[in-house]
């Protein structure tokens, strides 16, 4: 599978150009998974770390899910591994699989986008129970790509390890 990963706009608005700087990096997430099996997805950086690349698209479709659906659209749902709301059992993908994990991140994101255009501007709001605050979402759009930013950049290192790939 090769991920088709397209270029944020030169020049364009503000919603357009976070829509497109966060589609860019879960493109680049994905991209660092393709061509490898399973086995190599679930790989752990070092122990006692549980950080593999499957690891990250578990967790990352749990933030998306979280800020998305819990937080903007205000879905009482749980997490996806995870009844009572640890984001930590995402990043144990020891029996996970390419097609378990990538089927709940493309819905999570797909969920995500949808909440996304629907909404009527960047500055709609969602309530965060955790903090007990309100938050727009262009700042979710924002923490988003910065998860998936600092993220990315452990997928290099993880990949590089696994088969010697570099660069996005």
């Amino acid at each position: 599978m090769n991920t088709e990963r397209i270029g944020p706009p030169l020049t364009a608005g503000e919603r357009e150009t976070l829509r497109a700087f966060l589609d860019f990096h879960r493109a680049t997430l994905a991209m660092k998974c393709d061509g490898l099996t399973d086995e190599e997805l679930r790989r752990r950086s070092m122990p006692p770390s549980a950080l593999s690349l499957l690891g990250l698209v578990r967790h990352m479709a749990e933030v998306e899910r979280a800020w998305f659906r819990r937080v903007i659209n205000g879905e009482d749902i749980p997490l996806v591994w995870s009844d009572e709301g640890d984001f930590q059992v995402a990043y144990d993908a020891g029996s996970a699989t390419r097609s378990e994990a990538f089927a709940a991140w493309r819905a999570e994101v797909e969920h995500a986008r949808r909440i996304e255009r629907e909404a009527e501007s960047l500055d709609v709001t969602g309530h965060r129970a955790k903090t007990g605050e309100d938050v727009s979402l262009r700042l979710v759009m924002l923490h988003l790509m910065h998860e998936y930013a600092r993220h990315n950049g452990h997928a290099d290192f993880l990949r590089e390890s696994i088969d010697g790939t570099v660069g996005a």
